[in-house]
């Protein structure tokens, strides 16, 4: 009942079957191909097992069929050079990592430099939790740059803890 290989920390099937265990293992077969990267030899490997598959899972109360598996095309998008940035009109973030009280202070602000918010926490999943909650943040473009200013600050945190001991 463990999982042979498995590096977690209780690596074992506790409320599965041992019947059950015992039809999954005739119906997977692992092939090696780590590493991999070349889509079309995948594609064609999955076909071939798939052809090959158990169409059943061949145990007494079961008769249904296992459908094989389906692959479908997936386009791959080349990332791009962003284009002119566009002002999020809910206005702009300040990020300050405060070493000396251990956490990270962002500011918002709105274009005319008037302070609206303040947000403080340890760490980054917590802040722009908040900011989206309270929508303080209106474009995807500018959520995503302020998610790398936060985890910046957040590896400037972690530095200099380290650093002190």
């Amino acid at each position: 009942m463990k999982v042979i290989g498995s590096i977690g920390r209780r690596p074992i099937f506790k409320n599965v079957p041992l019947l059950e265990i015992e039809s999954f293992c005739r119906q997977v077969r692992v092939i090696n191909m780590i590493g991999c990267e070349d889509t079309k030899m995948i594609e064609d490997k999955i076909n071939e097992l798939s052809k090959k598959a158990i169409s059943t899972c061949e145990c007494k109360e079961c008769s249904e069929p296992i459908p094989t598996v389906q692959i479908s095309s997936v386009p791959k998008i080349m990332a791009r050079e962003p284009k002119n940035l566009e002002m999020d009109k809910a206005g702009y973030f300040v990020v300050i990592p405060n070493l000396e009280r251990k956490i990270i202070v962002v500011e918002h602000y709105f274009y005319d430099n008037k302070l609206l918010h303040i947000i403080e926490r340890k760490d980054a999943p917590f802040i722009y939790s908040t900011i989206i909650e309270n929508r303080l943040i209106i474009k995807l473009s500018h959520a995503a740059y302020l998610g790398r200013e936060l985890a910046k600050a957040e590896l400037v945190m972690s530095i200099f803890v380290c650093k002190l001991g």
